[in-house]
């Protein structure tokens, strides 16, 4: 007879994750998992698999809960400039909001920690931004289609310019502790949107 699990698999993967995010993949230790998980090594082994299986299923996780937020903000009906400024002020606001600030955003982290030496953290950053950058495309063709947008502005260039001061402001506004910065770089970038 096959034993039941003793823990909750979400709720220690949630753990898993605020851990990683709070420490980053290298300064976690599986002993450090354990101790926050409250779960042996072998269950988490046997649920997880190895610390890397295990911080790609965390980074997967935090994908799933961030992006529904990103497609109802963007993708709601009416002009959609208003959208797109709000959330680049959202990312500037949190990047300079002393505890955000300090944990930044786990895919940007995990995009400066792993990126250039882990394809399978690379993959799945690279499938945020994309996503991301999508959704950016897709308000402002819509921006552009009724009006708010000038013809002659391209929605893919400015879509990826979003998308890169949007990571830059994540990773400036952990390191810096001058808030204006992050705030003045995303107005200047707003005004590319006039």
């Amino acid at each position: 007879m096959a034993r039941t699990k003793e823990f909750d698999p979400d709720a220690a993967l949630r753990a898993a994750l605020e851990l990683f995010w709070a420490r980053g993949y290298e300064a976690t230790t599986m002993a450090d998992l354990v101790e926050r998980l409250g779960v042996g090594r072998a269950s988490i082994y046997a649920t997880f698999g190895n610390k890397h299986e295990l911080y790609l299923k965390a980074l997967d996780r935090y994908a799933e809960s961030q992006d529904p937020r990103l497609v109802e903000e963007l993708s709601a009906p009416g002009p959609a400039l208003p959208a797109v400024r709000a959330l680049v002020r959202r990312f500037a606001a949190e990047a300079a909001t002393e505890g955000e600030r300090l944990t930044g955003c786990f895919v940007t982290n995990s995009a400066t920690e792993l990126g250039p030496h882990d394809t399978a953290v690379a993959r799945r950053v690279e499938l945020s931004w994309e996503q991301l950058e999508t959704l950016l495309h897709a308000a402002l063709v819509r921006a552009r289609a009724g009006g708010e947008l000038p013809a002659g502005r391209d929605p893919r260039a400015l879509a990826r310019m979003l998308l890169v001061l949007l990571q830059g402001v994540r990773v400036v506004g952990k390191a810096s502790s001058d808030p204006a910065r992050v705030r003045d770089a995303a107005e200047q970038a707003l005004t590319l949107l006039d």
